[in-house]
């Protein structure tokens, strides 16, 4: 069978990493046990912990720090860009030089449901869950569940049944 990743030599791969096919990474860390679904695409200076589950059709850009233990599940987006934009004022195609990567932290054991979409500068606090579809705009404290657009706190995550 054909290897259809593009895992760059730059990637660190922990300890029994399991990668589905047609993923792209490139400078990024993924911790030991982590497993990334098809489709996936994780960017330069990405750390994502161990036992993490990445699934297919996930975005993962660079200035993300995933913790350990957390579920991406499918189709989520993470931002890194607050005012993204192809050209300059003056017309002239924008390069790396022309915006600032915005970091964004997940905590441990965070759950973030499908079709999320993840804006840049946020924290996702340790076990908290975002439902699916929800875009998270602002910090997310631990052990809370948030849902909605924009994402707002619905309950303790100890209180779901």
């Amino acid at each position: 069978m054909e290897d259809y990743n593009r895992i760059a030599p730059d990637v660190e791969l922990g300890a029994d990493v399991k990668l589905s096919c047609f993923i792209n990474a490139y400078g990024c860390r993924i911790g030991c046990r982590t497993k990334v679904g098809s489709f996936v695409e994780i960017q330069k200076g990405v750390i994502i912990g161990a036992d993490c589950k990445i699934s297919s059709h996930t975005f993962i850009c660079e200035g993300v720090d995933i913790g350990d233990g957390c579920m991406v599940a499918h189709n989520v987006t993470f931002i890194n860009d607050k005012y993204p934009a192809a050209v300059n004022p003056d017309g002239t195609m924008q390069t790396e030089a022309d915006w600032e990567v915005v970091p964004t932290r997940v905590g441990k054991g965070v759950s973030i449901g499908s079709s999320a979409t993840i804006l840049c500068g946020v924290i996702i606090g340790d076990g908290a869950m975002i439902g699916a579809g929800s875009v998270v705009t602002k910090d997310v404290p631990a052990g809370e569940l948030w849902v909605g657009n924009p994402a707002r706190y619905l309950k303790k995550v100890s209180e779901i049944s």
